[in-house]
């Protein structure tokens, strides 16, 4: 089933350049193949660097996981920074971390040089404790971050309960890094400064056929082709079965938004601006739009069998966190896939002899995204390296089964927990 479409960032997200389908016989330097932060971002700094570059869509920009996501900008990944180096050693784990600690300030950046209106708010981060296992986790965490000099604090539980309005959690890891966007917003944005630069962006042109023809690639679609030397697939968890087959895991995340909170309720919630998620397994997140929506979401499928138990939970679980919002009705509900990998690491994987495929954000596409995107432009100017190991084709075991098992275990919780 296709994810759902009413999204609140797609009724609220400026008006947009429409692309035409790609209906005609064209080369390039280099094409990109999907529309979300890293295609984008791949296309912008190809373009901004004066390359011939042709980004195809099979949808519309940001139709995917880019335009469905919570909208937290978070510096690095949900992994901590010592597990990512003991996963992938500590070379290249020191340089993925140090790449991706970046992610905040490029995105902020790109979003202030060409005045990109996504409603980009930069107030920091709330990680939530929501037990005190999940506060020693935070306490870990914290550490972590302190030896690497991040502008990070642990909040204790009442100074948790000022910043957010609940007094639900038992502390609260913040990172000055971060904060909040409109995400459908923003890869819009920088596609249409993309497009301004030169890259030629097609969007319902959905790659049929992809193949190696000698040392160039010839990528097929409906009424079009499009010849070129070097490919960047950027498809995450919307790829083809058969076409750009990503070897993924994978989960859904569901958000629910509000209408806009009146004024009183509104000020006693998250008054600061920022964005915050749990600490709990089958997490959770929550943050406010610009108009004072409050925008709740958890991993879970909206569009599948346990829609009803997700939703009900949500409801709960929005009342239990902030008694307040008890009958402010719900304007928009969506749903949008994520694509992990068994490491919980993002992955770079060779496509031939001339391409490369990135994926694997496990939710977290913002930062990581937009500088993976700028990396695989380097990548195929060979102009800089990249700050994870190219590999080849990974598999993941039981990949559809674990997917089942992730949705499965959400609908549990959500069936079980939050009842009062």
């Amino acid at each position: 089933m296709e994810p759902r479409l009413d999204s609140l960032w797609e009724k609220t997200a400026p008006d947009r350049p429409r692309w035409s389908p790609l209906a005609e016989a064209i080369t390039a330097d280099v094409v990109v193949i999907g529309g979300g932060f890293t295609g984008v971002s791949a296309a912008y700094h190809l373009a901004a660097r004066g390359v011939s570059v042709v980004l195809l869509e099979a949808r519309t920009i940001g139709f995917g996981g880019s335009g469905r996501n919570v909208g937290l900008v978070n510096a690095g990944l949900w992994t901590p920074p010592d597990q990512v180096e003991e996963k992938i050693g500590q070379k290249v784990g020191a340089r993925l971390n140090a790449t991706l600690a970046e992610g905040p300030s490029v995105v902020f950046g790109l979003i202030e040089k060409h005045q990109i209106h996504c409603e980009a708010t930069r107030q920091g981060t709330l990680h939530c404790a929501h037990s005190a296992a999940g506060l020693r986790d935070l306490e870990a965490r914290y550490a972590q971050q302190m030896a690497r000099r991040a502008p990070v604090r642990l909040l204790d539980a009442a100074e948790t309960a000022r910043c957010t309005g609940s007094d639900a959690y038992h502390g609260a890891l913040w990172d000055g890094r971060a904060g909040t966007i409109q995400p459908l917003a923003y890869v819009q944005g920088l596609a249409r400064e993309a497009g301004q630069l030169g890259a030629q962006i097609f969007e319902t042109s959905s790659a049929l056929e992809v193949c190696q023809d000698g040392e160039s690639w010839r990528i097929r679609t409906a009424q079009g082709e499009v010849r070129t030397a070097k490919l960047i697939q950027a498809t995450n968890a919307y790829g083809r079965d058969g076409v750009d087959p990503n070897a993924i895991v994978p989960a859904h995340y569901f958000q629910l938004a509000t209408v806009p909170l009146p004024e009183k309720i509104r000020q006693s919630i998250l008054a600061g601006g920022e964005g915050c998620w749990d600490t709990a397994l089958i997490m959770s997140s929550f943050r406010l739009d610009r108009a004072g929506r409050m925008i709740f979401g958890a991993l879970g499928n909206l569009d599948g069998s346990g829609a009803a138990v997700h939703r009900a939970w949500a409801a709960r679980k929005l009342v239990k966190l902030f008694p307040q919002l008890k009958g402010i009705p719900l304007e928009s509900e969506w749903t949008g896939r994520i694509a992990m990998t068994s490491t919980y690491l993002p992955r770079i994987e060779r496509r031939g002899g001339n391409g490369i495929s990135i994926f694997g954000y496990s939710g977290r596409g913002i930062g990581p995204g937009t500088l993976l995107g700028r990396a695989a432009a380097n990548w195929a100017l060979q102009t800089g390296d990249l700050p994870l190991e190219i590999t080849g084709a990974q598999p993941e075991n039981l990949a559809a089964l674990r997917g089942l098992y992730y949705e499965a275990g959400a609908a549990l919780t959500h069936f079980t927990n939050g009842r009062f």
